[in-house]
């Protein structure tokens, strides 16, 4: 059984909690800047003013070290949408509203498309393994369920709005349009970071998920 490394009385000698929590956070730091494969132990270390060795003993390997880092932008997207508080008057305010949040999200927290990219070269098989899974996504998706369901009942939204293929439609909206923003100003010959531009997605894309939904 392992125990707890004893520091002595160096600074180091640290709240297990609040060690995990710095490495962690200096983990998703590495990890968006480098991906999985150029991410450096040292670095992380020197970052969550740790040792690398200590790395190691909370998560194991790097691969865990990356799963986790996973998972906890994940559970930061999703406490953020647990906040969330869709049961204005009107359901396409709403939900329009639901829409621009995950979009601004996404601008807001670069790390966490940058953290998706890298395991998307992986075909998921770090998030598979999470144990997490299922509790990373469904909550917004019954959130969704719910407001859709209200939207229903007062002849807003059309019947049979799937919650999960809305979310899909959502996400991929503020997603590829970030995640590809680079290649797709080269080829377009306009500069799609510019923030007017970011703008103009969102109310279109807004418009689109809004005709989507309505009855």
């Amino acid at each position: 059984m392992r125990t707890e490394p004893v520091q002595g009385g160096s600074p180091r000698r640290r709240d297990r909690e609040a060690t995990r929590s710095r490495i962690l956070g200096a983990a998703v730091i590495e990890f968006a800047r480098h991906g999985l494969s150029e991410a450096r132990g040292e670095r992380i270390a020197q970052r969550a003013r740790s040792s690398e060795r200590m790395l190691y003993y909370y998560f194991g390997s790097k691969e865990e070290l990356f799963r986790a880092a996973l998972e906890s932008v994940y559970a930061a997207l999703r406490e953020a949408e647990r906040a969330l508080r869709l049961d204005e008057a009107d359901p396409l305010a709403a939900l329009e509203r639901f829409c621009r949040f995950v979009w601004r999200y996404y601008v807001d927290h670069p790390e966490f498309i940058s953290l998706l990219n890298t395991e998307n070269l992986y075909k998921a098989k770090h998030l598979r393994r999470s144990a997490q899974l299922g509790e990373l996504v469904s909550p917004v998706v019954g959130l969704l369920g719910g407001l859709i369901e209200r939207g229903e009942r007062d002849g807003v939204f059309r019947s049979g709005v799937d919650p999960a293929q809305l979310y899909l439609s959502i996400a991929s909206q503020g997603y590829f349009y970030l995640s590809n923003r680079h290649t797709l100003s080269a080829v377009l010959a306009r500069d799609l970071a510019a923030q007017a531009a970011i703008e103009t997605h969102w109310r279109e894309s807004a418009e689109m998920i809004r005709r989507y939904v309505a009855a």
